[in-house]
C-alpha cells in the first residue's frame, strides 16, 4: 500500500527526530528475510532499545539531511533498513550482528558513529564494544586496582610477623 504524503512527512519526521537524538546508525540489507524473521528482529531490536524501521530509500535519505547520518546517504540502495542506538554506541550493531548468525540474509551495509561512515565490515568492532555498565565496571577495577595493591602492602607485614611467630612457637614445641 503506497503512504499518502501526508504519511512520508510523518515518516521522514520521525526518522528525523530519532536519527537527532542516536549516537550510532547501522544501514542493513533485509532481502530474503521473512515476515516472521522480520518481526523477530524488531523484537530483538525493540528489547535491546534500538530504533530499527524500513524506509524506502528516498525517505531515508530526507529523513538523514541535518543529522548526524547525512553521511550515509550515497549508500542508501535497494531494501534496507535502518538501525538506530541513542545510548548505547554499540547497541544497534549488536542486534544487527547477532541476527546476521542465524540468518544469511541480513548484511549490514554501512554504519555511522558521529558523522563518520564506516563499512559494513567494521560491525563487528563497534559491537564488541562493551555497554554502559561494563565500561563503569572495567573504570572501577581500574581505579580500585591501586587501592587494592596499597592494602595488600600495608596488610603483609604484620601477616609476615604473624607467620613467623608461629613457626617459631612450632619449633620450640617440637
Amino acid at each position: 500500500m503506497a503512504l499518502r504524503l501526508e504519511d512520508k512527512k510523518i515518516v521522514v519526521k520521525e526518522i528525523n527526530a530519532v536519527a537527532g537524538d542516536s549516537i550510532t546508525a547501522v544501514v542493513a540489507e533485509y532481502r530474503g528475510l521473512s515476515v516472521a524473521e522480520m518481526t523477530e528482529l524488531r523484537m530483538s531490536a525493540r528489547d535491546s532499545g534500538v530504533y530499527l524501521r524500513v524506509v524506502k530509500n528516498t525517505l531515508a535519505r530526507l529523513a538523514l539531511k541535518g543529522t548526524d547520518f547525512e553521511c550515509m546517504q550515497d549508500i542508501l540502495k535497494g531494501p534496507i533498513l535502518l538501525a538506530f542506538a541513542k545510548e548505547d554506541p554499540g547497541a544497534a550493531a549488536r542486534v544487527i550482528k547477532n541476527f546476521a548468525k542465524e540468518h544469511d540474509a541480513l548484511k549490514a551495509v554501512s554504519l555511522s558513529i558521529g558523522g563518520q561512515l564506516l563499512p559494513g565490515s567494521d560491525l563487528a568492532k563497534l559491537a564488541d564494544l562493551p555497554t554502559l555498565d561494563q565500561a563503569r565496571g572495567m573504570l572501577l577495577n581500574l581505579m580500585m586496582a591501586p587501592m587494592t595493591q596499597l592494602v595488600r602492602t600495608l596488610a603483609e607485614p604484620p601477616a609476615m610477623l604473624a607467620r613467623t611467630l608461629s613457626a617459631r612457637a612450632e619449633q620450640e614445641v617440637a
